[in-house]
């Protein structure tokens, strides 16, 4: 897949999860946006950070360099 690809994938499930908490109501939609992870309890807006994601790696991998 391209980058464009992937771009548009991740507009495209945003704009999917948009709508449809458009569909509920002021309470539901407050309780679906905070709703926990239902492994660990963890709330969702802390879900898009990584700590155990290895940007160093990342980097070198990738063909940026990196500490290595």
């Amino acid at each position: 897949m391209t980058d464009r690809d992937f771009l548009w994938c991740a507009l495209n499930l945003a704009l999917d999860q948009e709508e449809e908490l458009a569909r509920l109501c002021p309470g539901c939609r407050e309780r679906a946006e905070r709703e926990p992870c239902p492994a660990c309890g963890t709330p969702r807006e802390s879900w898009s950070v990584n700590p155990g994601f290895d940007w160093e790696r990342y980097q070198e991998l990738k063909g940026g360099g990196g500490a290595g």
